[in-house]
C-alpha cells in the first residue's frame, strides 16, 4: 500500500516510494509451473521475499504562524485527530501548536517524510490554520522510552487529546 497521493513522489526520491511495511514475516513467491522441474531435474526452491520490518517512531511536529481564533484552532486540531486516528495529543495557542503521535514506518526517512506532509495534506479537510512547520522531532520507540525512564525528553503523551498550552 503506497502512502500519499498516487503517482506523486518526493523530490530526490525517485527510487524510493513510501509504503506500508509488513510485520517481519516472509512470504514465498508463487511458483509457476515451469520452475518446479526442468527436464526432470528439480529446481532450487524459490527464496522467500524479504519483507522489511516496520518500526514505531514518535513524532513531534511543531507549527506556527499568524494568530487565529483559539476555538478555530481547537476545532481544526480535533478534526485532524479524527482524520488521523493515531494522533496522541495536541497542544495549541492562537499562533502555534504541537502535535505528537506514533508513526509506523520502515525507517526514519519515511517517518519524517510522512510527518512533514501531515499538516499540508490535512490543511483543507481539517481547516487547519495556514501555519508553517517550524520543528520536527522523530525518534524511535526505544529512544523515546529511554528518555522517559531517565527523566528527560518529551513527557508521556497524556492526557490524550487536544489541549491548550
Amino acid at each position: 500500500m503506497v502512502r500519499g497521493r498516487p503517482g506523486a513522489q518526493l523530490r530526490g526520491t525517485a527510487e524510493r516510494a513510501l509504503t506500508s511495511v509488513g510485520t517481519g514475516s516472509t512470504a514465498a513467491r508463487p511458483q509457476d509451473d515451469t520452475s518446479a522441474q526442468w527436464h526432470g531435474t528439480p529446481q532450487e526452491a524459490p527464496r522467500p521475499e524479504r519483507q522489511e520490518v516496520s518500526r514505531l517512531w514518535h513524532i513531534t511536529l511543531s507549527v506556527s504562524g499568524a494568530e487565529a481564533p483559539l476555538q478555530d484552532v481547537r476545532r481544526a486540531l480535533e478534526q485532524l485527530a479524527h482524520d488521523h486516528p493515531f494522533l496522541l495529543t495536541s497542544r495549541y495557542a492562537n499562533d502555534h501548536a504541537e502535535i505528537r503521535y506514533w508513526e509506523e514506518a520502515r525507517d526514519l526517512h519515511d517517518a519524517a517524510a510522512v510527518a512533514l506532509r501531515l499538516w499540508g495534506e490535512h490543511r483543507s479537510t481539517a481547516k487547519l490554520p495556514p501555519w508553517e512547520i517550524v520543528g520536527l522531532e522523530v525518534i524511535d520507540r526505544e529512544t523515546y522510552h529511554q528518555r522517559i525512564s531517565e527523566g528527560y525528553g518529551p513527557p508521556p503523551a497524556s492526557p490524550v487529546g487536544v489541549h491548550p498550552y
